[in-house]
């Protein structure tokens, strides 16, 4: 007797196939095509499906914070062995990665209303380490500023929006021979130097700068 075909079972509707879903949809095409029915369309149910799990709209975009923030790899192994400087870098790096891996979710965390507690993952961290350091209350909260000001700042920079950072000297190249020493005498010099493009090398260098500035702020105590 011939078999029958069975038919193909569609995995559980669950809040997180619906934010994962939400994730895909705006890495795909942006913050502003997600909508409940979008995602509804995206997992292949109809979209009052949605409701049982994710209430609106706002919920979702949590779930896309929430999503990011877990990606994040903010824990230490051995706190006590490392500098408050390799933390930080630790930190900054762990943000890079996860808006590398995610470019378009993680303006979710900075451009909406996120009113839920594991955004504050990163700032709890920075904190920490920064209080750990020995410095006080107030300049903790202005070392986690800049710190994430930094890691903002840098993703920023790599995005199509401000990537004229790095193509202008690029886009000049074939100006450098026709310029007049005695005008550009520095940009003539260092014609080589401006074309090159190295995001990593040069997000290192800033963050060196950064990291060093702030170590030599004053502090409560400085730890044994």
């Amino acid at each position: 007797m011939a078999r029958k075909d069975v038919p193909e079972t569609r995995p559980a509707l669950t809040r997180a196939r619906i934010v994962q879903a939400a994730v895909d949809l705006i890495e795909r095409s942006g913050v502003e095509a997600l909508s409940m029915r979008a995602v509804a369309a995206e997992v292949g149910v109809a979209v009052m499906s949605l409701y049982n799990h994710v209430p609106n709209k706002a919920a979702l975009l949590e779930g896309v914070a929430a999503y990011v923030v877990a990606g994040m790899d903010l824990e230490v192994a051995d706190p006590a062995e490392l500098d408050w400087r390799d933390q930080a870098r630790a930190l900054i790096r762990a943000f890079r990665k996860a808006a590398h891996d995610h470019p378009r979710c993680i303006t979710v965390l900075f451009t909406h209303k996120i009113e839920t507690p594991v955004a504050l993952r990163p700032a709890e961290r920075a904190l920490a380490l920064a209080d750990a350091a020995g410095f006080d209350g107030p300049t903790s909260v202005r070392i986690m500023r800049a710190l994430l000001a930094y890691a903002l700042g840098a993703q920023l920079r790599e995005t199509s929006t401000v990537e004229v950072l790095d193509r202008l000297p690029e886009g000049l190249a074939g100006v450098y021979p026709g310029l007049d020493p005695a005008e550009y005498p520095h940009v003539v010099a260092l014609s080589a130097e401006l074309s090159r493009h190295d995001p990593e090398t040069d997000f290192e260098f800033g963050l060196d700068l950064l990291i060093t500035a702030l170590d030599a702020l004053p502090r409560r105590s400085r730890p044994a």
